[in-house]
């Protein structure tokens, strides 16, 4: 006999001197058949943190360098967007979001999706648990008004105005040229930064890109019917880390623009 099989006797014997009696051997659970329960499990915690806790999403485009970095054909910025904050509060000058653009904003947007049936479902599957980007047009950038401010550009020094005072704006490196006296908002060749003054809307906001000569932000699209602004129910969440790559990992700044 095996030594296992002698072990389980001698118990047996044990139990039976003492008046007890044996219980049945229970059956390792084979991991195979837990497998799929776990592979379950994970998708619903990955499908309820991606909707409601946080999402990471890829920067494809220039439109807020240096702070998040991305471009075509290069290694973009992936984030970290918390989704819990603007439950209890709304976006603040300086922060930097991600949102839903507006319909005139996404007239150039191409669906990802495949015209395949079998496909296009396993890439909405994909998209409910993290897997596969969602299929529409999800945009970063920062705020500088909220709604009932308004905001213009520009004063003596190229600074954007709020309400009449400038804005602090130290993560701005690449803009349009501003001369005073002869590239202005008051001279015969007009400074591209100028713009406004715009009001705006309760319940919306004048969103920006870091990078202000490469931004088609709401200045791009002051002519539509919300004069470029967007509504608080398109935003997703706030832009707050880089997860990667691993050489730009780091918090991702919201200063008070504004000051007091």
């Amino acid at each position: 006999m095996s030594s296992e099989s002698e072990t389980t006797g001698d118990s047996a014997a044990t139990s039976a001197v003492n008046g007890g009696t044996a219980e049945p051997e229970k059956k390792p659970r084979s991991f195979l058949r837990e497998l799929p329960i776990l592979i379950l499990v994970a998708l619903v915690l990955s499908f309820l943190l991606q909707t409601f806790v946080a999402r990471v999403y890829l920067i494809p485009s220039e439109s807020m360098e240096p702070t998040l970095h991305g471009c075509a054909g290069c290694t973009g910025d992936r984030i970290v967007v918390e989704k819990i904050g603007y439950r209890f509060g709304e976006p603040q000058p300086g922060d930097v979001i991600v949102f839903r653009g507006p319909d005139s904003w996404s007239q150039d947007f191409v669906s990802t999706r495949s015209s395949n049936v079998v496909i296009r479902g396993a890439q909405e599957l994909g998209s409910l648990v993290g897997l596969v980007p969602p299929d529409e047009n999800d945009l970063v950038k920062r705020v500088i008004a909220t709604g009932g401010q308004t905001v213009e550009c520009c004063d003596d020094q190229g600074r954007i105005l709020v309400d009449g005072k400038p804005l602090d704006e130290p993560y701005v490196v690449m803009d349009f040229p501003f001369v005073p006296g002869s590239q202005a908002c008051d001279t015969a060749l007009k400074s591209a930064r100028c713009f406004g003054p715009v009001t705006v809307p309760d319940g919306h906001l004048w969103v920006m890109g870091d990078n202000r000569s490469n931004s088609a932000d709401s200045r791009y699209h002051v002519g539509d019917d919300m004069q470029g602004t967007i509504p608080l129910d398109n935003v997703i969440g706030k832009a707050v880390f880089i997860a990667l790559p691993p050489a730009r990992m780091g918090t991702i700044s919201s200063p008070d623009i504004q000051g007091k």
